[in-house]
């Protein structure tokens, strides 16, 4: 082989090997990724049925079982359109309370209930997730749009 093809060859060599890591980077940073979902659009079918998502949303009034364990609890996760039911199983965050801002990461089990794995509570009075704060906004501009009152 020429020097020529002996360089061509290694050029191509190295642009096939950063083609093949760019693409296995890519895909673990896709698969690794968690979306957030409003009650609305889990309730539109929005929402990956056999994977882990992030649900958020208000705490319910009212809505808050435990149950005799001590550690699981039921709640709905409203955006004052849809609710979604919630079973977690854990200690809740201290600031976790109804009314307030929450966003839960888990999945559906077969029943059509969210299990969380995981539940995020606000960190102070006045902070709320952007997504949770601009499903809430979103659905109630269409509430505003449909005449009907929040």
């Amino acid at each position: 082989m020429k020097q020529r093809h002996k360089r061509l060859a290694l050029v191509l060599g190295g642009v096939a090997a950063l083609t093949v890591v760019a693409t296995l980077i890519f895909n673990a940073v896709n698969s690794n990724m968690q979306f957030f979902f409003s009650p609305s659009q889990v309730v539109a079918k929005e929402a990956p049925v056999n994977a882990s998502f992030r649900l958020g949303g208000l705490v319910k009034e009212g809505s808050l079982e435990r149950e005799n364990d001590g550690l699981t609890v039921h709640f709905l996760v409203t955006d004052n359109a849809e609710d979604v039911q919630v079973t977690y199983v854990g200690i809740l965050p201290d600031l976790f309370r109804e009314g307030q801002g929450v966003v839960t990461q888990g999945a559906f089990n077969g029943e059509g209930n969210f299990v969380a794995s995981e539940v995020l509570a606000k960190h102070d009075e006045t902070y709320m997730p952007p997504e949770v704060a601009d499903a809430l906004e979103k659905v109630k501009q269409q509430q505003k749009a449909e005449g009907g009152t929040i």
